[in-house]
């Protein structure tokens, strides 16, 4: 679940769906240049995917945060994309006096539309990838990655990148895959984020197909200290268009000093 490199400030990577950690590949030498990082595989990717693990019972949202944390040093930067960041603010409200920091990229409070929330996505988008990794999950985390990508001004180069990974990398079975979505489906923390008083660096794509900007832009006014970096012509995977300006960002925010009040 946690493969460490590098040396300085702890710094865990939380993967989204669909993808494990492999996705950090091209931003990885950067960021461990001057930071410890904590390469996070969510249950079912990874090695548990590689072994054939099963989950017939997918794992609670909030235990796998807790696990998360369980598996970390004490004190420790968060760096959740998309999924992951929801997983990355469950865990600052369970223990924030183990996270050091929150970096969410891509990320949203409420994956899917609700009456009062329009800044997200239909039921029909998820209703259509749960019924896909039912019987194609291969063919379906093609076309996720081809989605999640749309808008981005290389989006071509970062297709590629991704459908190279997902060639290369273990397969999440249908159960991991059906379990995440579920959680997209149900969660929504925006009742939950003003308690998050950790300091929290928002980045996000201006072309975000899946998780729009106006989502981080909520995101930065309900945290009470949070930053918020916006890349243009960008869309899911900022890390990814972007590599260099990400890990400056990440490197400033890991090294920044502690403010006490």
């Amino acid at each position: 679940m946690n493969t460490a490199s590098g040396s300085g400030p702890d710094l865990a990577l939380i993967h989204g769906w669909g993808l494990g950690s492999w996705v950090w590949q091209p931003v990885l030498d950067r960021l461990s240049r001057n930071c410890r990082i904590h390469l996070i595989d969510l249950p079912g990717y990874g090695q548990s995917a590689a072994d054939g693990d099963a989950h017939t019972n997918f794992p609670d949202f909030s235990a796998t945060a807790q696990a998360l944390l369980d598996a970390l040093p004490e004190r420790v930067t968060l760096c959740g994309w998309s999924l992951g960041g929801l997983l990355a603010m469950r865990a600052a409200l369970l223990a924030p006096e183990r996270v050091s920091g929150l970096v969410l990229v891509g990320s949203t409070p409420s994956f899917l539309q609700r009456a009062d929330w329009p800044t997200a996505q239909t039921p029909a988008l998820v209703d259509h990838f749960s019924a896909g990794v039912e019987v194609q999950p291969q063919q379906t985390l093609q076309r996720f990655v081809t989605v999640l990508s749309q808008g981005d001004a290389k989006a071509r180069a970062i297709t590629r990148m991704l459908l190279a990974g997902l060639r290369a990398a273990p397969q999440p079975d249908s159960s991991t895959l059906r379990g995440g979505l579920e959680w997209l489906r149900e969660l929504d923390l925006r009742p939950l984020l003003p308690g998050i008083a950790t300091r929290s660096l928002i980045i996000h794509g201006r072309e975000d197909p899946l998780n729009p900007a106006a989502a981080a832009t909520y995101l930065a006014g309900q945290l009470a200290n949070a930053q918020l970096d916006i890349f243009d012509n960008t869309g899911h995977a900022p890390f990814l268009a972007n590599p260099d300006r990400f890990a400056r960002l990440l490197d400033d925010f890991c090294h920044a000093p502690v403010t006490t009040r």
